[in-house]
């Protein structure tokens, strides 16, 4: 008889380097589906295939998420890993429940002392070099709780199904950021009349390995940039921020794409146009500028550079695929957030969206950060259930019930997040 062998013994296997079981690796990391681990988008379901926990992935990672063994991993090369749903039930995300989006390979043997951030472009009247001392010493610092989603969370759910990484509901997080107003050291090195964007540049290296190419290297319009939020910041949660997240440097733009939050940040161009770096330009981080039908090829010319995120929540209490006392009252929790704009309302339902019970909201502790709802509902009997939230935001934007418009990148999904209840 042929023994059957168990996951986590096929995943060890998997960690060989050979060409065979590489293959053997990738299959693995790309089709087993964990039902173990609550707090995917889809109700009581699986996730989505090539979801592991970091705990779970050692031969794809390594030792490198060794600091954040609660991660789902998505992607080993570079490494992307989401956060379940559950598990960002905290008003300020713990680094150690912080997702993870890499576009090329993090730099190695980062010393802060002798970092170097280079002003420059087109528009720049005055450029300097600073070091982080520099920086500390001449500017005022600033400290702000900012939200941070990627612009994919939510693609598992387009259908047809958009190319990427298949985040679901946990890839955005809100932390405090310590450093200095990305407007106080681009006005001190002077913003010509000319200017109109500005562009960073990191220090994490393409996947080819071609030192030419830059992995990513994005930027935002002159106005975001100049906002009191814009940090250029050496603080995560008042630690040095986490290697996986930029150290010693990143840019922190909140309410907008994660990927204008340069990580492991070295330069910044103040630029006579709209950037054109590494993931700015065809259909990286843009949209159809009008509407498109699921499956629509869309030419370049006709995409939208995507700004400020749209409104949305999550329930982070209690978990999907909970079992609960259908006499008891249910206590539900989650956050709401709006990108550049504040949550005006979040309600609930039990019932698939027919009637919606108002959640207390929290207000926000600075502008750009998520702000935290709470509710309680009763559940008429015993039987299954779904908890939905939605948010409505301060112009009187409400979250869809379904998956929005289909883009052929699969971004700004913002449905309404819904888990599964078990009354008995």
């Amino acid at each position: 008889m042929r023994r059957q062998r168990g996951f986590f013994e096929l995943l060890a296997d998997a960690g060989d380097a050979s060409p065979a079981c590489e293959s053997r690796r990738r299959w693995l990391t790309d089709t087993v589906l964990l039902a173990s681990v609550a707090g995917g988008s889809r109700a009581l379901g699986l996730l989505p295939a090539g979801l592991l926990p970091a705990a779970a992935a050692g031969a794809a990672s390594g030792d490198l998420l060794a600091s954040h063994p609660e991660l789902e991993i998505l992607n080993d090369r570079p490494i992307n890993a989401q956060t379940p749903a559950h598990l960002l039930d905290d008003s300020v995300t713990p680094v150690s429940r912080m997702f993870v989006r890499n576009n090329g390979i993090p730099p190695e043997n980062v010393d802060p002392e002798t970092w170097r951030l280079a002003i420059g472009g087109e528009a720049v009247l005055k450029p300097h070099t600073f070091s982080i001392a520099e920086l500390r010493e001449r500017f005022e610092w600033h400290t702000y709780q900012l939200q941070i989603e990627c612009g994919g969370n939510g693609r598992a759910e387009f259908r047809p199904p958009a190319p990427g990484n298949q985040w679901t509901t946990g890839a955005v997080s809100c932390a405090r950021w310590t450093g200095v107003r990305l407007r106080d050291v681009l006005e001190f090195c002077g913003i010509g009349p000319s200017a109109v964007y500005i562009g960073y540049r990191g220090a994490d290296r393409h996947l080819s390995g071609d030192p030419a190419k830059a992995p990513i290297s994005r930027g935002v319009p002159m106005s975001k940039a100049l906002e009191d939020e814009s940090l250029i910041a050496w603080a995560l949660n008042d630690e040095p921020i986490h290697p996986l997240h930029g150290a010693p440097l990143r840019l922190v733009l909140g309410g907008w794409p994660g990927s204008v939050s340069g990580k492991w940040l070295t330069g910044i161009d103040i630029r006579d146009r709209v950037h054109d770096g590494a993931k700015m330009t065809g259909t990286a981080y843009r949209v159809p500028c009008e509407a498109v039908a699921p499956g629509t090829t869309v030419a370049d010319d006709a995409m939208c550079i995507i700004e400020s995120m749209p409104v949305k929540s999550l329930i982070t209490h209690p978990a999907s695929g909970v079992t609960v006392d259908r006499s008891a009252t249910l206590a539900i929790r989650g956050q709401a957030w709006a990108g550049d704009r504040s949550v005006a309302e979040v309600a609930v339902s039990t019932n698939f969206g027919a009637t919606w019970t108002p959640a207390k909201l929290a207000p926000a502790p600075n502008r750009l950060a998520w702000q935290r709802f709470e509710a309680s509902v009763r559940l008429p009997g015993a039987g299954y259930y779904e908890v939905w939230a939605r948010a409505t935001d301060s112009a009187s934007v409400t979250q869809p019930m379904l998956v929005p418009g289909w883009n052929p990148k699969g971004y700004l999904n913002n449905a309404c997040h819904r888990i599964a209840v078990q009354a008995v």
